[in-house]
């Protein structure tokens, strides 16, 4: 594939993956917030806006251009998505365009896709207009984390999940600057992504289990098997690290295999409220993405 058809094509996909996962986090600190921070909550709707937008340009131009295996991976949507939408909005009286997974659900991979000028120069305006959206978003979490550590706030949300955005849009800042700067994203050298995903498959263990009824013993049983496994690959991940060793990532693909079987089987029971919890619908389906998204990682590097 030639450069720029590269560089678009990546860039694509992970705008695809990582704008709806920052629309759903402003999506989420909003609905955590009391009515005594209702500035944070009007911020945290101008971001929810601001990332639907990208997120619609992204699948615009998307359309004929993207892979087959992003596509089909479950990172970009799922088969429980809209619904989730329709139940998370209902809920939370927040609005969501619910027309862009709509359009995303009929979107066609590409093969050897022909890249024009034109789209190459809208794809490199989309990367900045990204940076600075990420620039301000990661600031307000900052600011929220800042405010919750200090006693000046207080929100539904773990500040480990504060914590836990932050994190991911850091990591989405960091991948478009990279190809905006004309590098590549190569996944193939998995110790640092494993380190990185591992850790967030741990913490969705440990939200999963904080989430759950009290009386949900066995979900919450399960849920807390998966963190400490998840605990002792991120322990393995990091010795490899230190010791400059090549890993083997069948453990971690296996292990999120059944993760994902899990975060499936529990957002088709919260979707038909047959599970106990506070988990929103669309918070269980985006954690279901993240781990759709970690098993294309860890199979594409095979």
């Amino acid at each position: 594939m030639a450069d720029d058809s590269r560089f678009v094509v990546l860039s694509l996909e992970l705008h695809l993956f990582f704008s709806r996962i920052m629309k759903e986090h402003s999506l989420f600190l909003k609905a955590g917030f009391t009515p005594a921070d209702s500035s944070f909550s009007d911020e945290a709707e101008l971001f929810k806006q601001k990332f639907e937008e990208l997120l619609y340009c992204a699948v615009h131009l998307s359309d004929g251009v993207v892979s087959r295996s992003v596509l089909c991976s479950g990172e970009v949507i799922t088969e429980f998505t809209a619904c989730a939408e329709w139940q998370t909005q209902q809920f939370t009286g927040i609005g969501i365009n619910q027309e862009i997974t709509a359009h995303e659900a009929c979107l066609h991979h590409g093969e050897n896709p022909c890249v024009s000028a034109q789209l190459c120069a809208n794809v490199h305006q989309l990367n900045r207009n990204a940076i600075e959206l990420l620039d301000g978003l990661i600031a307000l979490k900052e600011c929220i984390l800042q405010n919750v550590l200090s006693c000046k706030m207080f929100t539904m949300n773990y500040p480990l999940l504060i914590e836990h955005i932050i994190r991911e849009a850091k990591l989405y800042r960091t991948y478009v600057c990279k190809l905006e700067n004309g590098m590549d994203l190569d996944y193939r050298n998995m110790q640092q992504t494993e380190q990185f995903w591992n850790q967030i498959m741990m913490e969705h263990a440990m939200f999963i289990r904080g989430l759950l009824d009290p009386s949900e013993n066995e979900l919450i049983e399960t849920s807390d098997t998966f963190a400490k496994d998840y605990a002792r690959l991120l322990s393995d991940c990091r010795k490899t690290l230190d010791l400059s060793i090549t890993i083997d990532t069948k453990a971690s693909l296996n292990e999120t295999l059944k993760f994902r079987d899990f975060k499936s089987a529990g957002t088709k029971g919260i979707q038909e409220c047959r599970i106990r919890s506070v988990i929103l619908p669309l918070l269980a389906d985006h954690v279901l993405r993240e781990a759709n998204h970690y098993i294309r990682l860890l199979t594409d590097c095979k």
